[in-house]
Protein backbone atom coordinates (compact mmCIF):
# COMPACT_ATOMS: atom_id res chain seq x y z
CA UNK A 1 0.00 0.00 0.00
CA UNK A 2 1.10 3.35 -0.93
CA UNK A 3 2.21 5.23 2.48
CA UNK A 4 4.64 7.97 1.44
CA UNK A 5 2.15 9.65 -1.31
CA UNK A 6 -1.32 10.54 -1.73
CA UNK A 7 -2.56 11.43 -5.51
CA UNK A 8 -5.96 12.68 -5.27
CA UNK A 9 -8.15 14.12 -8.63
CA UNK A 10 -10.53 16.26 -8.68
CA UNK A 11 -11.88 18.93 -11.04
CA UNK A 12 -9.15 18.18 -13.70
CA UNK A 13 -6.46 18.47 -10.20
CA UNK A 14 -3.90 16.48 -9.70
CA UNK A 15 -3.32 16.74 -5.96
CA UNK A 16 0.17 15.21 -4.94
CA UNK A 17 0.39 14.67 -1.01
CA UNK A 18 3.56 13.64 0.72
CA UNK A 19 2.17 11.79 3.63
CA UNK A 20 4.76 11.20 5.88
CA UNK A 21 3.44 13.42 8.61
CA UNK A 22 5.14 11.39 11.20
CA UNK A 23 8.78 12.28 9.56
CA UNK A 24 7.31 15.56 8.47
CA UNK A 25 7.38 14.33 5.04
CA UNK A 26 11.17 13.87 4.92
CA UNK A 27 11.41 12.46 1.16
CA UNK A 28 13.89 9.07 0.83
CA UNK A 29 13.66 6.69 -2.27
CA UNK A 30 10.31 5.65 -1.75
CA UNK A 31 9.10 8.99 -2.04
CA UNK A 32 10.94 9.86 -4.94
CA UNK A 33 9.94 6.61 -6.61
CA UNK A 34 6.36 7.55 -5.88
CA UNK A 35 6.53 10.91 -7.15
CA UNK A 36 8.06 9.02 -10.57
CA UNK A 37 5.55 6.80 -10.73
CA UNK A 38 2.84 9.72 -10.23
CA UNK A 39 4.07 11.99 -12.85
CA UNK A 40 4.32 9.34 -15.56
CA UNK A 41 0.51 7.86 -14.78
CA UNK A 42 -1.22 10.92 -14.84
CA UNK A 43 1.67 12.51 -17.70
CA UNK A 44 -1.25 11.37 -20.33
CA UNK A 45 -4.48 11.55 -18.56
CA UNK A 46 -6.64 13.92 -20.37
CA UNK A 47 -8.91 14.72 -17.19
CA UNK A 48 -5.95 16.27 -15.42
CA UNK A 49 -5.06 19.84 -16.55
CA UNK A 50 -2.68 20.87 -13.75
CA UNK A 51 -0.89 19.48 -10.47
CA UNK A 52 -0.45 20.72 -6.93
CA UNK A 53 1.93 19.24 -4.74
CA UNK A 54 1.13 19.82 -0.85
CA UNK A 55 2.16 17.84 2.38
CA UNK A 56 0.30 16.17 5.19
CA UNK A 57 0.73 17.27 8.63
CA UNK A 58 2.20 20.01 10.43
CA UNK A 59 4.61 21.05 6.67
CA UNK A 60 5.20 21.01 3.42
CA UNK A 61 8.48 18.75 4.05
CA UNK A 62 11.67 19.00 6.08
CA UNK A 63 13.64 17.61 3.11
CA UNK A 64 16.00 14.83 2.56
CA UNK A 65 15.39 12.20 4.42
CA UNK A 66 18.42 12.29 6.37
CA UNK A 67 18.06 8.88 8.28
CA UNK A 68 18.32 6.85 5.25
CA UNK A 69 21.24 9.31 4.21
CA UNK A 70 23.08 8.41 7.56
CA UNK A 71 22.20 5.16 6.58
CA UNK A 72 24.57 5.26 3.37
CA UNK A 73 28.20 3.26 3.33
CA UNK A 74 29.86 5.16 0.33
CA UNK A 75 29.57 8.38 -1.36
CA UNK A 76 28.45 6.69 -4.66
CA UNK A 77 25.13 5.17 -3.08
CA UNK A 78 24.44 9.16 -1.63
CA UNK A 79 25.65 10.14 -5.45
CA UNK A 80 22.80 7.75 -6.36
CA UNK A 81 20.14 8.93 -4.66
CA UNK A 82 20.59 12.45 -5.22
CA UNK A 83 20.82 11.54 -8.61
CA UNK A 84 17.15 9.90 -8.13
CA UNK A 85 15.81 12.68 -6.49
CA UNK A 86 17.00 15.37 -9.06
CA UNK A 87 15.44 13.49 -12.30
CA UNK A 88 12.45 13.12 -10.11
CA UNK A 89 12.27 16.97 -9.46
CA UNK A 90 13.55 17.61 -13.54
CA UNK A 91 10.44 15.04 -14.38
CA UNK A 92 8.11 17.69 -12.59
CA UNK A 93 9.97 20.94 -13.98
CA UNK A 94 9.76 19.77 -17.35
CA UNK A 95 6.45 18.25 -17.24
CA UNK A 96 3.85 19.66 -19.76
CA UNK A 97 1.20 20.43 -16.96
CA UNK A 98 1.99 23.26 -14.66
CA UNK A 99 2.31 22.87 -11.15
CA UNK A 100 1.44 24.78 -8.06
CA UNK A 101 3.10 23.79 -4.90
CA UNK A 102 1.05 24.49 -1.85
CA UNK A 103 3.70 25.08 1.29
CA UNK A 104 2.26 25.61 4.67
CA UNK A 105 4.91 25.12 8.24
CA UNK A 106 8.30 24.97 6.44
CA UNK A 107 9.99 23.78 3.39
CA UNK A 108 13.52 23.05 3.91
CA UNK A 109 16.48 21.62 2.04
CA UNK A 110 14.74 18.66 -0.63
CA UNK A 111 11.24 19.51 0.27
CA UNK A 112 12.26 23.62 -1.02
CA UNK A 113 13.83 21.94 -3.76
CA UNK A 114 10.91 20.35 -4.84
CA UNK A 115 8.08 23.41 -4.41
CA UNK A 116 11.16 25.38 -6.49
CA UNK A 117 10.60 22.56 -9.61
CA UNK A 118 7.15 23.80 -9.55
CA UNK A 119 6.21 26.40 -11.42
CA UNK A 120 4.38 28.49 -9.29
CA UNK A 121 4.27 28.57 -5.04
CA UNK A 122 1.45 29.58 -2.77
CA UNK A 123 2.76 29.82 0.67
CA UNK A 124 1.06 30.27 4.34
CA UNK A 125 1.73 33.14 6.29
CA UNK A 126 3.85 32.37 8.93
CA UNK A 127 5.82 29.30 6.74
CA UNK A 128 9.51 29.41 6.73
CA UNK A 129 11.56 28.41 3.74
CA UNK A 130 15.22 27.56 3.60
CA UNK A 131 17.81 25.45 2.69
CA UNK A 132 20.03 24.55 5.51
CA UNK A 133 22.33 22.31 3.90
CA UNK A 134 25.49 24.45 4.97
CA UNK A 135 24.48 24.36 8.66
CA UNK A 136 25.47 20.35 7.82
CA UNK A 137 28.54 20.60 5.98
CA UNK A 138 27.59 19.90 2.23
CA UNK A 139 25.14 22.04 0.01
CA UNK A 140 21.73 21.95 -1.36
CA UNK A 141 22.19 18.81 -4.40
CA UNK A 142 18.72 18.52 -5.93
CA UNK A 143 18.80 21.99 -7.95
CA UNK A 144 18.45 23.68 -4.90
CA UNK A 145 21.76 26.30 -5.90
CA UNK A 146 20.56 26.50 -9.18
CA UNK A 147 16.62 27.00 -9.70
CA UNK A 148 16.91 29.12 -6.83
CA UNK A 149 19.09 32.04 -8.10
CA UNK A 150 16.61 31.75 -11.49
CA UNK A 151 13.84 33.29 -8.81
CA UNK A 152 14.97 35.18 -7.00
CA UNK A 153 17.85 37.81 -7.04
CA UNK A 154 21.53 36.08 -6.90
CA UNK A 155 22.62 38.24 -3.68
CA UNK A 156 19.54 36.84 -2.10
CA UNK A 157 20.09 32.75 -3.12
CA UNK A 158 23.50 33.18 -2.07
CA UNK A 159 22.68 34.36 1.34
CA UNK A 160 20.09 31.75 1.59
CA UNK A 161 22.31 29.14 0.44
CA UNK A 162 25.80 30.43 2.42
CA UNK A 163 23.89 31.20 5.42
CA UNK A 164 21.86 27.91 5.63
CA UNK A 165 19.08 30.35 7.49
CA UNK A 166 15.47 30.18 5.92
CA UNK A 167 13.08 33.26 5.34
CA UNK A 168 9.80 33.74 6.00
CA UNK A 169 6.81 33.79 3.85
CA UNK A 170 6.20 37.70 3.48
CA UNK A 171 10.17 37.67 2.77
CA UNK A 172 9.31 35.12 0.50
CA UNK A 173 6.63 37.10 -1.17
CA UNK A 174 8.76 40.03 -1.03
CA UNK A 175 11.71 38.87 -3.03
CA UNK A 176 9.32 36.63 -6.11
CA UNK A 177 10.12 33.08 -5.05
CA UNK A 178 6.08 32.48 -4.43
CA UNK A 179 3.74 33.77 -6.16
CA UNK A 180 1.03 34.17 -3.41
CA UNK A 181 0.61 34.72 0.19
CA UNK A 182 -2.15 32.70 1.98
CA UNK A 183 -3.72 32.68 5.28
CA UNK A 184 -2.73 30.18 7.89
CA UNK A 185 -4.37 26.78 7.37
CA UNK A 186 -5.09 28.18 3.80
CA UNK A 187 -2.58 27.21 1.38
CA UNK A 188 -4.42 24.21 -0.39
CA UNK A 189 -7.10 26.38 -1.12
CA UNK A 190 -5.74 29.47 -2.71
CA UNK A 191 -3.12 26.34 -4.42
CA UNK A 192 -6.06 24.32 -5.86
CA UNK A 193 -8.28 28.38 -6.75
CA UNK A 194 -5.03 28.87 -8.73
CA UNK A 195 -4.63 25.54 -10.20
CA UNK A 196 -8.24 26.32 -11.31
CA UNK A 197 -7.49 28.93 -13.27
CA UNK A 198 -4.97 27.17 -14.99
CA UNK A 199 -6.88 24.32 -16.00
CA UNK A 200 -9.09 26.53 -18.25
CA UNK A 201 -6.13 27.30 -20.51
CA UNK A 202 -5.58 25.78 -23.67
CA UNK A 203 -3.28 22.61 -22.78
CA UNK A 204 -1.17 22.65 -26.03
CA UNK A 205 -0.49 26.12 -25.00
CA UNK A 206 -0.02 25.44 -21.39
CA UNK A 207 2.73 23.29 -22.25
CA UNK A 208 4.12 25.70 -24.74
CA UNK A 209 4.35 28.59 -22.37
CA UNK A 210 6.07 26.13 -19.90
CA UNK A 211 8.88 25.83 -22.32
CA UNK A 212 9.12 28.99 -24.12
CA UNK A 213 9.73 30.73 -20.43
CA UNK A 214 12.07 27.75 -19.42
CA UNK A 215 14.01 27.64 -22.19
CA UNK A 216 13.97 31.09 -23.52
CA UNK A 217 15.88 31.95 -20.38
CA UNK A 218 18.58 30.18 -21.44
CA UNK A 219 18.56 31.83 -25.21
CA UNK A 220 19.71 35.10 -26.30
CA UNK A 221 17.18 37.27 -26.60
CA UNK A 222 16.99 37.17 -30.44
CA UNK A 223 16.90 33.36 -30.68
CA UNK A 224 14.40 33.51 -27.66
CA UNK A 225 12.09 35.56 -29.57
CA UNK A 226 12.54 33.47 -32.76
CA UNK A 227 11.64 30.03 -30.71
CA UNK A 228 8.41 32.01 -29.73
CA UNK A 229 7.83 32.61 -33.28
CA UNK A 230 8.05 29.33 -34.01
CA UNK A 231 6.09 28.09 -31.41
CA UNK A 232 2.88 30.43 -31.60
CA UNK A 233 3.22 29.89 -35.58
CA UNK A 234 2.39 25.85 -34.80
CA UNK A 235 -0.35 26.81 -32.47
CA UNK A 236 -2.04 28.29 -34.85
CA UNK A 237 -2.55 25.61 -36.88
CA UNK A 238 -4.61 23.75 -33.70
CA UNK A 239 -8.39 22.82 -33.05
CA UNK A 240 -8.16 24.69 -29.82
CA UNK A 241 -7.28 28.19 -31.31
CA UNK A 242 -10.14 27.67 -33.73
CA UNK A 243 -12.39 26.98 -30.65
CA UNK A 244 -10.15 29.90 -28.26
CA UNK A 245 -11.23 32.23 -30.79
CA UNK A 246 -14.69 31.14 -31.51
CA UNK A 247 -15.22 30.90 -27.87
CA UNK A 248 -14.18 34.52 -27.69
CA UNK A 249 -16.53 36.02 -30.26
CA UNK A 250 -19.30 33.84 -28.29
CA UNK A 251 -18.16 34.94 -24.87
CA UNK A 252 -18.20 31.90 -23.21
CA UNK A 253 -15.35 30.09 -21.55
CA UNK A 254 -13.31 27.64 -24.84
CA UNK A 255 -14.14 24.13 -24.35
CA UNK A 256 -10.39 23.20 -25.03
CA UNK A 257 -9.32 19.72 -25.71
CA UNK A 258 -5.46 19.81 -26.73
CA UNK A 259 -5.93 19.11 -30.53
Amino acid sequence: MNTVLRVDLRDRIAVLTLDRPQQLNAIGSETVDRITEALNAIRDNDDVRALIVAGAGRAFSAGADLGEIESFTSPGQFRAFVGRLTQAYALLEEFPKPSVAAIHGFAFGGGLELALACDLRVVERGARLGLPEMKLGVLPGAGGTQRLPRLVPPAIAKQMILTGEPIDAERAWQVGLVNELAEPGGALAAAEKLAGGLTAGAPLALAAGKRLVDYGLGMDLEAAIAYERETVSVLFTTEDRAEGLKAFRERRPGEFRGV
